[in-house]
C-alpha cells in the first residue's frame, strides 16, 4: 500500500503515520530523514544532497525526487509506504507521478487530514512536552493529571518549542495553505483522495483512517468491494 498523508503542521500526520507504519509492517518516509539516511549512506545522490544543504540551499525537486527513488528500492520498502510532507508542492507531485509510473508503482490512496484554521492555531500554540520523557501536554486538551508533574515519569520540568507562537504558527500555516493545498485538488481529480476529520480526538481519527484502510490491501491497487 503507497500513501500519502497531507495536511498542515499540528493536523496529526506524524501521530497518524507512525500508527499506520506499525499496523501495516511499512515505513513512514519524510523529506528530512531520507535526504540524512541518503548522505549517512553515502551514496553519490545523498553526498550531492549533503553539499547543497551545508551551503544552506534548499535541495531541488528533482533531487529529492531521485533520492526517494532510491529509498524506495530497499527492502521495507517492498509491502509499501507512506510519505509525510513529501510532495509539498504540485512540482513535486508531477515529478513523483512520472517517477512511480516508470517503476509501476502507483498511489494507492491520498489521506488529507483536514482542520479547522483558528482551531489549529490554538492547538499548536498549547503545545508542551515533559522535559525529562518527552510526553506531550496542552494547556487545555491535556493537562497533567498532577498539577506540574509530568504523568509518565513524574519529572517535574517541562519545555515549549519556541516557534510554537501565534504569530509564527499562522506563518507555518499559510505557508501550507499556498504551497501544499493545491494537491488536495489535484488528487482529487485523480480520484485517489479521502478526508478525515482531523480536529476530532486522536483516537476517533485513527479509527477513522482504519476505516478507510481497511478497503485497500497490499495486493491491489484499487478500493477493494
Amino acid at each position: 500500500m503507497n500513501l500519502i498523508l497531507l495536511g498542515p503542521p499540528g493536523s496529526g500526520k506524524g501521530t497518524q503515520a507512525s500508527a499506520i507504519a506499525k499496523t501495516y509492517g511499512i515505513p513512514e518516509l519524510s523529506t528530512g530523514a531520507m535526504l540524512r539516511e541518503a548522505a549517512d549512506a553515502g551514496s553519490e545522490m545523498g553526498l550531492w544532497a549533503k553539499q547543497i544543504m551545508d551551503r544552506g540551499e534548499l535541495v531541488s525537486d528533482e533531487v529529492v525526487v531521485n533520492i526517494f527513488a532510491e529509498r524506495i528500492k530497499q527492502s521495507d520498502c517492498a509491502n509499501g509506504f507512506i510519505l509525510d510532507g513529501f510532495p509539498r508542492t504540485l512540482e513535486q507531485a508531477a515529478f513523483l507521478d512520472k517517477l512511480l509510473k516508470e517503476q509501476d508503482n502507483p498511489l494507492d490512496l491520498v489521506l488529507e487530514l483536514k482542520v479547522d484554521f483558528n482551531q489549529l492555531v490554538e492547538r499548536i500554540v498549547g503545545r508542551f512536552t515533559c522535559a525529562t520523557c518527552g510526553e506531550g501536554y496542552h494547556d487545555r486538551f491535556k493537562i497533567p493529571k498532577v498539577s506540574c508533574v509530568c504523568d509518565v515519569c513524574q519529572g517535574m520540568a517541562f519545555k515549549r518549542r519556541a516557534d510554537d507562537n501565534a504569530e509564527t504558527v499562522r506563518t507555518r500555516l499559510m505557508a501550507y495553505y499556498r504551497e501544499t493545498a493545491p494537491l488536495i485538488g489535484y488528487y482529487f481529480c485523480k480520484e485517489c483522495l479521502r478526508v478525515v476529520d482531523g480536529m476530532e480526538e486522536i483516537d476517533l481519527v485513527a479509527g477513522h483512517v482504519q476505516e478507510i484502510l481497511k478497503d485497500y490491501t497490499q495486493d491491489s491497487k484499487t478500493p477493494a468491494h
